[in-house]
C-alpha cells in the first residue's frame, strides 16, 4: 500500500515538473538585452509580429544651448514625430550611426575651433545622411552646399576640384556660414531655420509672419519639420541604445580617414591614376580619402598649392 502511494506521489510529482518546463520554454517571451519581451499569438499566420512603442518625451530637450518651449503642445507633437521616424528607420538612422564614427572627430574639432555648438554637426547628417550627395537642386557634399554659397564662402568649384565634398574645408565654410545667420536672426536656432531655407527666405518670412522664433514660425514641410528631425537625431545618436540601436565598440568599419601621409601638390597632375601608383595606393583609394578631386586629373596654376591624402 505504502509502495502504491509513493509510486503514485512520485508520478504526480514528475507529470507536474514536466508541465513547468514546458510551460516556461514554450513562452513567447525573449530577452534583448535586459528587456523582455513578449510577442502577441499569430494565430491565423498572417499578423506581423513585433514591437512598435511610442517614445516617451519626459525630460528637457535643447538644441545649440537653447531650451525647446516644452509648453507648447505643438511644438512636442512635432517633436515625437521625428523621434518616432527616425527611431523606427531602422536602416537608416543605423548606417548614420555608423558614418559618424567616421566624420563626427573631423567636425567636432572644426566647431569647436570656429566657435559654433557642437550640436551643428547632426545638421550635416539632416542635410545630406553624411553622404557626400547631390540634391535636385545642385546643392553637394555632407553640408550641401549651393554653387554660389559655396563660392562666397571660399570655396573651389571647377570641373577638376569641388571643395564642397572636402571635409575640413566644407565644415570651416558651414560654420562661418551659420555664425553669419546667428548674428543676423539672433539665436542659433534661427539659424538653423536659415540655414535649410536660405538667408532671404527665412528674413522674407519673419517679414510677413511677424514673428522673432523659428517656433512660432509656420513653414513648409521640409523647413518646419528641420530643427525637430534635428534634435530627434541628436538624442537617438547620443543615446543609441536606449532606441534599441547596438553599435559594438571593435566594428573596424567606417574609421575615421586619418590613416594617411599629406603630400603637397603644387605641379600638374597630368593622370592621377600614375599619381596614385607612384604614391604606394590604387586611384579608388585616391578618391575615397580625397572625393574632392573630381576628375582624372588635377591643374595647378602658377602658385596655387594643393594637399592630397595618402592612405599608408
Amino acid at each position: 500500500m505504502i509502495h502504491s502511494f509513493r509510486s503514485w506521489f512520485y508520478g504526480i510529482a514528475i507529470i507536474l515538473i514536466a508541465f513547468i518546463f514546458y510551460a516556461s520554454t514554450d513562452s513567447n517571451e525573449e530577452k534583448v538585452g535586459d528587456v523582455a519581451i513578449t510577442e502577441s499569438p499569430n494565430l491565423d499566420g498572417k499578423g506581423l509580429p513585433q514591437i512598435i512603442k511610442p517614445i516617451l518625451l519626459d525630460k528637457t530637450y535643447s538644441v545649440a544651448g537653447e531650451p525647446l518651449p516644452a509648453d507648447n503642445f505643438d511644438v512636442m507633437e512635432r517633436l515625437d514625430r521625428e523621434f518616432l521616424v527616425n527611431s523606427y528607420w531602422h536602416s537608416s538612422t543605423l548606417l548614420n550611426l555608423k558614418a559618424a564614427k567616421r566624420y563626427f572627430p573631423i567636425m567636432e574639432q572644426v566647431l569647436a575651433r570656429e566657435d559654433v555648438p557642437e550640436d551643428f554637426k547632426y545638421v550635416a547628417v539632416i542635410e545630406s545622411n553624411l553622404r557626400n550627395v547631390t540634391s535636385p537642386a545642385g546643392a553637394k557634399g555632407l553640408w550641401q552646399f549651393m554653387p554660389s554659397v559655396a563660392r562666397g564662402y571660399g570655396l573651389e568649384l571647377s570641373r577638376e576640384v569641388d571643395e564642397r565634398y572636402h571635409l575640413e574645408k566644407s565644415t570651416r565654410a558651414a560654420c562661418a556660414l551659420i555664425k553669419d545667420y546667428k548674428k543676423r536672426f539672433n539665436t542659433w536656432t534661427n539659424a538653423m531655420g536659415a540655414y535649410n531655407m536660405g538667408e532671404t527666405r527665412f528674413a522674407k518670412e519673419q517679414s510677413i509672419q511677424k514673428m522673432d522664433s523659428y517656433y512660432d514660425m509656420n513653414f513648409g514641410a521640409e523647413t518646419g519639420r528641420y530643427l525637430f528631425r534635428i534634435l530627434a537625431v541628436k538624442e537617438i545618436m547620443e543615446q543609441p541604445q536606449d532606441f534599441g540601436f547596438y553599435l559594438e565598440d571593435l566594428d573596424p568599419l567606417y574609421k575615421p580617414l586619418t590613416d594617411c601621409n599629406m603630400v603637397k601638390v603644387d605641379k600638374t597632375i597630368a593622370n592621377l591614376g600614375e599619381f596614385a601608383k607612384e604614391h604606394g595606393t590604387t586611384y579608388r583609394m585616391l578618391k575615397v580619402y580625397n572625393p574632392w578631386l573630381i576628375s582624372s586629373r588635377l591643374t595647378v596654376a602658377p602658385g596655387k598649392t594643393y594637399e592630397i591624402k595618402i592612405p599608408i
